[in-house]
């Protein structure tokens, strides 16, 4: 997928100068062989000048890794380590870092093989914090060999996340439209996690659109949509448009992208949008989104983000969708109850007019967009992409930015159910645990607004961790809450 950094990740031993400093080159050898022995050895650099013990150690081992393309750091506490130039690393490695600790092998050598590294973990935490430095450490950071190199495995797709949001530019185009101020927030929070804005009028995209009417590579963009198409293509006659749009926006993003290496784009796509392009942008928006670079509709920034972190975090095609309508009472007798595990009050159907890409709907079909088709002739409505979306396992998310310039992020793990629809768009049944009790007391009562990021496959563990990392209070990183764990706004009587 393109749009996306490859993480290279430097691993650091680190020795305690009292401590014997065989026992962390040792262990490092065994952690690095464990590592290349179940996951790809490009993903990891074993830097073996030194053991860092000082200061001067700890220099020299940044500029190894660096000089060996890592873009990412694993310190590793072979023995209890140094405090201050282990925590150094993390104030002067420009990247992700990563602290884990080596655990005792055997009872049978206690005394000289002893490493002492779950204290020194300890110290490695206080030293960070006094210093205000930022650092990925697990659940449970002390293991074998083996089970550090898995610890490390789950790092990669944080640390690829870290990197992509330090090196992201977000193009917008356009204010929100009126009546959707739900999705209009502050961009100074962007600027705190390391992101730049680019935000554009309406008529600067219309006018390189207009620039784009002769270009040589639509009938080139055309062909390959009709073979993503197939028999879904109904309207044909509107795909030289669509492309003509998808060039505009691609070459915007090269001349525009600046000393950012990632780009996300947050496009208007009503009301004037289809009497002036003559076209609403869905599929090519799905399209976009396939390649790694969502788009998000409606001018949504912080959807933009999000969808961007799940495509980063998964490695695969993400959506935006409405948190849009319940599930109606007889849909889910027949359909849903005495089928699946879940109560009505758990079941919501998510949908969006179209951007969801083909890969990710059960079939698809270009049509006209109905709601804006109620009030504006069809023809302007066409090139939307509409299906019912493929079942399986999802991640519900969003990091958004308050009306007054504070962080926080939802996560929540659940499923689309395979019931047909009956309905237009891209849809599905979505299905999550205690869903009317999360709706209520997060959604509503945290004023998130109604579009949510969906990642396919379970990713909140992952997520979690970017959105710490990132600086979201833990307390303002909401999910939803099993039965037992009432919310702080919950009536306990009700």
């Amino acid at each position: 997928m393109m749009n996306a950094p490859v993480v290279k990740l430097g691993i650091i031993a680190v020795s305690r100068d009292c401590f014997p400093e065989s026992l962390s080159v040792s262990r490092r050898e065994a952690l690095v062989a464990a590592y290349k022995a179940k996951y790809n050895a490009q993903d990891i650099h074993e830097c073996p000048i030194c053991i860092v013990e000082s200061e001067i150690h700890m220099v020299q081992a940044i500029e190894e890794v660096k000089n060996a393309g890592c873009n990412g750091v694993v310190v590793y506490l072979g023995n209890f380590g140094p405090e201050i130039s282990e925590s150094l690393i993390a104030k002067h490695f420009d990247g992700p870092v990563m602290y884990i600790a080596a655990a005792e092998e055997t009872q049978n050598n206690l005394i000289q093989g002893r490493g002492d590294a779950y204290c020194g973990m300890l110290n490695a935490s206080y030293n960070l914090k006094l210093r205000n430095l930022k650092a990925y450490i697990p659940e449970y950071p002390v293991g074998t060999a083996e089970e550090c190199a898995e610890m490390i495995h789950d790092f990669l797709p944080i640390a690829k996340a870290l990197i992509a949001i330090s090196e992201l530019k977000i193009i917008s185009f356009g204010p929100r439209p009126l009546n959707f101020l739900a999705c209009n927030a502050p961009i100074k929070q962007l600027y705190n996690l390391g992101i730049e804005i680019e935000e554009n009028s309406e008529l600067d995209l219309f006018e390189a659109f207009n620039k784009h009417a002769k270009d040589t590579r639509i009938p080139e963009v055309v062909a390959d949509m009709e073979k993503e198409l197939g028999c879904a293509n109904k309207k044909p006659e509107i795909l030289p448009k669509l492309a003509q749009y998808e060039l505009t926006l691609l070459d915007w993003i090269e001349q525009h992208k600046g000393y950012r290496k990632y780009v996300t784009i947050a496009g208007k796509c009503w009301p004037a949008f289809q009497t002036q392009f003559g076209f609403v942008p869905c599929f090519v928006n799905s399209r976009l989104a396939a390649r790694g670079i969502p788009v998000a509709c409606e001018v949504d920034i912080y959807g933009a983000l999000s969808e961007f972190i799940g495509t980063i975090v998964s490695g695969d095609v993400v959506t935006l969708l409405d948190i849009n309508n319940s599930v109606p009472n007889d849909m889910y007798e027949e359909s849903i109850k005495n089928k699946f595990n879940y109560t009505h009050r758990d079941t919501f159907m998510a949908f969006h007019c179209g951007n969801t890409a083909s890969s990710k709907l059960t079939s698809c079909e270009m049509k006209h967009q109905l709601i804006m088709a109620r009030s504006l002739p069809e023809e302007v409505t066409q090139g939307t992409l509409e299906g019912d979306i493929v079942p399986g396992d999802i991640t519900f998310f969003r990091l958004q930015s308050t009306a007054d310039a504070k962080i926080r992020a939802y996560i929540a793990h659940g499923e689309i159910l395979p019931v047909a629809t009956r309905s237009f768009g891209a849809i599905g049944v979505f299905a999550i645990p205690e869903m009317g009790r999360f709706y209520r007391h997060v959604l509503i009562e945290k004023n998130y607004p109604h579009h949510g990021a969906v990642a396919f496959g379970h990713y909140g563990k992952t997520l979690y961790e970017v959105f710490k990392y990132l600086g979201v209070p833990v307390d303002e990183i909401n999910f939803n809450q099993p039965k037992n764990m009432l919310y702080p706004t919950e009536n306990p009587f009700a």
